[in-house]
């Protein structure tokens, strides 16, 4: 080996160790160690434990990656969990009352409102002006009161669906859970988008400064609506998939989703301001966050601590975000002044 490639080894070596998403991984391996150590149960072969671990953060690991693209583009949707539970009702509510429907037909229609939902977040985002938090607070109670009047008190039970859609929410191929497969996929096809497209660059570039991207002739408006249109489409996928999965929705299906896909997307690393961080990263967050839940009741921690280790988890994160951002900072201008020294 020549020392160009030593070097060149060496660095992405380092590059790795040094990334968030290796770190999150490191911690959900070591929180998996322990718990399985107090629990064997918890990652067993032989029951349900492994399959749990596998299926349980499927549907926020498909939210937090429609949320993450919203937030690298500078903004951030906490209506999602409204979509969802719209986009699970709407599929529950057709199928039940028009069971001569096929099902690919009414699946097709649960994502539809999702995208739709999605685009009127964008379009109020990106016409009004208006921070995207403000919005889509006001859409969160919007879309929730349309449902809220539309289902009332009613319930979309197991029985009043066709089986083969329910049977759907727990199925395997080769022993790993349908549901875990779909998540991975989408995962990966919006890490490849957003790393690759030209169209994933520029939502990097205006949630780094969306002034500067304008100037420089980026269509701001239309990657805005694009990130919320996406971001809305995997809420009404994540809406189906909630039916299939819990077999049951009603007017409540979805409340406090939007706080853990935001939590999930802040944990893995994507810069809560805009402009960096990545899809996949967002994943394993949700991934972590989905497992740590599951694992502290196995500890014998009190509900109040886990909710705090949660909390402290995000503000963690944050003020990672924040040491990485001054450091780099004041590395861009040491190497500034260097540069004007030189001249």
């Amino acid at each position: 080996m020549n020392p160009s490639d030593r070097k060149f080894s060496s660095g992405s070596l380092s590059t790795i160790l040094k990334s968030r998403e290796t770190a999150i991984t490191l911690v959900f391996f070591l929180i998996i160690a322990i718990t399985a150590f107090k629990s064997p149960s918890f990652i067993s072969f032989s029951g349900d434990g492994m399959r749990d671990l596998l299926l349980s953060p499927s549907l926020l690991v498909i939210l937090a990656v429609g949320q993450a693209v919203v937030i690298i583009s500078g903004n951030v949707d906490v209506s999602v969990g409204s979509i969802m539970g719209f986009s699970a009702y709407l599929t529950g509510r057709i199928l039940t009352d028009h069971p001569s429907i096929p099902v690919i037909i009414v699946i097709v229609l649960g994502i539809l409102l999702g995208t739709f939902l999605g685009v009127i977040n964008g379009v109020l985002v990106a016409l009004m002006k208006i921070p995207a938090i403000v919005i889509t607070l006001g859409t969160l109670y919007i879309f929730r009161g349309l449902l809220v009047l539309w289902a009332g008190g009613t319930r979309i039970l197991p029985g009043d669906l066709p089986a083969v859609f329910v049977d759907f929410g727990d199925a395997q191929f080769f022993r790993l859970p349908i549901l875990t497969m779909l998540a991975l996929a989408i995962t990966l096809l919006a890490t490849w988008f957003m790393r690759s497209s030209r169209s994933g660059r520029t939502i990097y570039a205006i949630g780094s400064n969306a002034v500067a991207a304008k100037l420089y002739g980026l269509k701001v408006n239309r990657e805005v609506i694009f990130s919320m249109a996406f971001s809305g489409t995997l809420a009404g996928f994540a809406g189906v998939l909630y039916l299939a999965r819990y077999g049951g929705s009603d007017s409540q299906s979805g409340v406090g989703w939007e706080l853990q896909a935001i939590a999930a997307v802040v944990i893995g690393g994507v810069a809560i301001l805009g402009g960096s961080g990545s899809v996949w990263g967002a994943a394993i967050g949700a991934v972590l966050l989905v497992t740590l839940n599951r694992a502290l009741p196995v500890l014998g921690i009190q509900d109040f601590w886990q909710q705090f280790v949660i909390g402290l988890l995000i503000i963690l994160a944050i003020f990672t975000d924040r040491l990485l951002f001054l450091r780099q900072s004041k590395r861009l201008l040491k190497m500034r002044e260097v540069s004007h020294e030189q001249k």
